[in-house]
């Protein structure tokens, strides 16, 4: 395509006509002309927004980006409403290629809900990879907000689902081919067959109503950049069982034949929660038939003890996500 803002045409046969979902509470629709966006506001609601950077050549960029947005608006007990999308693309790419990254985006979207409120896309010759941003708006009852920063010492620290998930998908999206020739088919497929579990707001949600004091998402630098960030906002020390970390064999065998590490993988839709009956809330966990695992305590000092059977380790500064190495190798 060439360089610059894609054409009115593209705009209207590849990005606004894929767009069907909508919700009442959206001021107005995407359009050529149209910037913003807005939603109509409640006297006993707030909104708040948040939004996610990726890039790389999955078709379904979008899609990990919505799926991080979304969750991270449910961690602050928001339910999300919309979302805007801006692509970046190298001049290499195809308008097909366009159309379909916003058909996948408008696809989990209206499956979550979540109207795709703008939509724009650019080309660039100083890009070699797809850029996407994302940013998204949701509502809230006003005095209902979670923050990383609520947690206390003395807690449970739940794990939500698996680490490294959502960077084994997008690392099987960049190394498919590749990963074909070492896998079989099933294999393959029964990670694709997960892609569903890296949205997780219901899951949340139900956190909410069971009473936890914070919930933090697990993405970039992955879990052990995770628990840092949440210990570190709530000014509390952790102590938990690195055996106790959920993951998937598929993870652990495409992150060993990648030589990656799915401790610092990236995993949109895995989530920590601090709360003070963790037993429960694993419990309530295994009722729904979502897994859940309790992986140690908060503690009143300030340090942060990783366990791994008699060894024990002190957690470190969160280092870059390990998916930087499949980009730099590509």
């Amino acid at each position: 395509m060439k360089i610059g803002k894609v054409s009115q045409t593209v705009l209207k046969r590849s990005i606004l006509k894929p767009l069907q979902f909508h919700r009442e509470e959206a001021m107005f629709t995407p359009s050529v002309e149209e910037m913003c966006y807005g939603i109509e506001r409640k006297a006993d609601e707030n909104f708040i927004s948040a939004s996610a950077v990726l890039y790389g050549d999955e078709k379904d960029l979008g899609v990990f980006a919505l799926a991080q947005v979304v969750n991270d608006l449910a961690s602050r007990g928001a339910k999300a409403l919309g979302a805007s999308i801006h692509i970046m693309l190298p001049p290499y790419a195809y308008e097909s290629r366009l159309r379909t990254m916003v058909e996948y985006a408008e696809r989990a979207g209206s499956a979550h809900a979540v109207q795709i409120l703008c939509a724009k896309a650019e080309v660039s010759p100083v890009v070699s990879k797809a850029i996407v941003y994302v940013n998204g708006v949701g509502k809230l009852k006003k005095g209902e907000l979670l923050q990383s920063s609520n947690g206390k010492p003395g807690q449970d620290i739940v794990l939500l689902k698996w680490i490294g998930l959502e960077g084994t998908f997008r690392v099987m999206r960049e190394k498919e081919e590749e990963l074909a020739k070492r896998f079989v088919p099933t294999f393959l497929n029964q990670i694709k067959s997960l892609e569903p579990e890296i949205f997780s707001e219901k899951e949340m949600k139900a956190a909410k109503e069971f009473g936890v004091s914070a919930m933090h998402q697990i993405t970039s630098g992955g879990i052990l950049a995770a628990l840092w960030e949440m210990s570190e906002a709530s000014g509390v020390g952790i102590e938990v069982d690195l055996k106790k970390m959920t993951i998937k064999q598929e993870t652990v065998e495409v992150c060993e034949y990648c030589h990656l590490n799915p401790y610092q993988l990236t995993s949109a839709g895995s989530i920590l929660i601090m709360t003070d009956r963790g037993e429960e809330l694993v419990a309530k966990y295994e009722e729904m038939g979502v897994q859940a695992s309790l992986l140690g305590k908060t503690t009143a000092d300030a340090a942060r003890v990783i366990l791994g059977g008699e060894e024990k380790r002190f957690l470190e500064r969160p280092a870059a996500d390990e998916l930087i190495k499949i980009y730099e190798h590509n």
